[in-house]
């Protein structure tokens, strides 16, 4: 499939200058024979929705939001939202459609993928859920879905914890069973999935989390990525996880998640996953 002129995308985040999606995409453009121009925009914290109309107004196709943004992309796309999208109360993909914004979240796709690629499907699992913002909020239903036997959701602010308890259990109370809320200091261990949702990473330093989080074969997995060990991986690593991983693949993951969105054509992600992997730096 080609196309005679290119499509315009884009990823609105503060900070962006780290974001890959921009390689991601024009990786899955070369392989779907699409062409695009996909491009990083830095919004200011208070014009989010000025700098996403800004970007439909001028024809550009589709958006990819990150932090920290997601929860005001819900609202931004809130009457024509998908399933996902809607169970979320985040959004991460925007697209005009018959002159109306749509949403969706991608995100719990491409998290349930990675886990499982790593050999850890949450079915059956003990899952603690750190944060709960727009990252955590796309990863709530889909872990539940997937048949995790419980999850915590524990955040620094535990108000804001149990407001996504409240959000999820709205909308599907038959989840109550399976789904509690903290503060940090409350993560009532051990746990076999520890899942980093925080932006901590990128700020240098762990989320505060106590000693006795892991089980045996307990795997510790934060959702930003870098080159290196994140701060999360380096904490788990000296409190007893057994193994570690950083968020790429579920970058890649969400990633093609939209792009089936956007072009009604599923990507290969493993040929892109490895070429970042493999690179000297990814972030």
């Amino acid at each position: 499939m080609t196309t005679t002129s290119p499509l315009r995308f884009g990823v609105v985040g503060n900070p962006i200058k780290h974001s890959r999606s921009p390689s991601i995409h024009e990786a899955f453009a070369a392989q779907t024979g699409i062409a695009l121009h996909y491009e990083r925009i830095l919004a200011p914290l208070d014009a989010f929705d000025h700098t996403c109309h800004d970007f439909f107004q001028q024809g550009g196709s589709g958006l990819n939001i990150t932090v920290p943004f997601k929860e005001q992309a819900y609202t931004l796309a809130q009457d024509h939202l998908t399933t996902r999208g809607r169970l979320a109360g985040a959004v991460n993909t925007l697209w005009m459609e018959d002159g109306h914004i749509h949403g969706c979240n991608t995100d719990g796709e491409g998290l349930l993928n990675d886990l499982r690629r790593l050999g850890h499907d949450p079915a059956g699992k003990q899952v603690l859920l750190v944060g709960a913002g727009g990252a955590a909020r796309g990863a709530v239903f889909p872990l539940l879905d997937a048949g995790c036997a419980r999850l915590r959701i524990i955040n620094r602010s535990p108000d804001r914890a149990t407001q996504l308890l409240d959000h999820v259990l709205e909308q599907l109370p038959e989840f109550a069973a399976r789904l509690t809320a903290g503060g940090l200091s409350q993560a009532q261990g051990p746990w076999d999935i520890v899942i980093n949702a925080t932006s901590s990473s990128l700020g240098g330093s762990p989320p505060d989390l106590p000693a006795g989080l892991y089980t045996p074969d307990a795997l510790a997995y934060d959702m930003m990525y870098a080159s290196q060990d994140t701060p999360f991986m380096t904490q788990a690593k000296a409190q007893g996880a057994a193994s570690v991983a950083d968020g790429l693949g579920m970058l890649v993951g969400q990633a093609a998640a939209s792009f089936a969105i956007w072009h009604g054509l599923r990507p290969d992600m493993t040929p892109v996953l490895q070429a970042l992997r493999g690179s000297a730096s990814y972030t």
